[in-house]
């Protein structure tokens, strides 16, 4: 339940932040995603607001900037054609157990996503809310519709529809180093798969895990981070 003082109403909690490091191709982040917003519902219940903030991380750092044509490249990734597919069914099984309606069969290219990701970066500048839309929205164009999110024409689309125009932004190389830099420090910091969670800057878990273990996840970092502040007011 929110705090609060002495018979007074209930206080509203300060926002925690919430940071998922993703990637805009990898399919278990957007099972995490909605995953995600399961778990702060749970926690909103609970009297806990969160702002969450999308940053970036490269599933194949050297990927050409055109991108790749994805059946070839996935199978020379893990061994077979086959083994790619029953890989793509796996996701698929637990997309559906999410609410995610993958559709394997539209998606034609691997792409490079080093803009999908300065698309990501300038949305944020205009607020959680704004870059959540943003990141659905090219989850959504890459699984469900199997559109080239290296494309700048298709990016500039995709971001037009949730009211950002980023075609100037496209235009120059504004935030490419930004992101390359964030990318390579989650690296240095050996971060290797993600989706991956932090709390208020901590790592918390990594993996797309249902909403309720979500949920109790979070809820114990919570408890763990206002420990020493609790124990510092008494």
């Amino acid at each position: 339940m929110p705090a609060t003082t002495g018979g007074a109403l209930p206080l509203e909690r300060a926002a925690s932040r919430i940071d998922v490091v993703s990637d805009a191709i990898c399919p278990w982040c957007w099972v995490g995603k909605r995953n995600l917003e399961g778990a702060l519902a749970i926690l909103a219940s609970e009297g806990e607001r969160f702002e969450v903030h999308w940053r970036p991380f490269q599933l194949n750092p050297e990927m050409p900037k055109e991108g790749v044509e994805r059946d070839s490249y996935r199978a020379a990734k893990f061994g077979s054609l086959a083994r790619s597919r029953e890989l793509d069914a796996q996701v698929a099984a637990a997309g559906r157990a999410a609410g995610v309606d993958f559709q394997h069969a539209l998606m034609r290219r691997t792409p490079n996503t080093v803009d999908a990701h300065r698309v990501i970066r300038l949305a944020g500048a205009q607020g959680p809310a704004v870059q959540d839309k943003v990141v659905e929205a090219l989850f959504a164009a890459y699984f469900q519709q199997g559109r080239d999110i290296a494309d700048r024409a298709v990016l500039a689309e995709i971001a037009g529809a949730q009211g950002l125009d980023v075609s100037a932004h496209l235009a120059s190389d504004e935030g490419e180093a930004e992101v390359l830099a964030e990318d390579a420090g989650f690296r240095r910091a050996g971060l290797s798969g993600v989706p991956t969670f932090a709390l208020d800057g901590h790592v918390v878990f990594s993996g797309a895990m249902p909403a309720d273990r979500m949920a109790d996840a979070f809820r114990r970092a919570l408890a763990i981070l206002r420990g020493p502040a609790a124990r510092a007011a008494e």
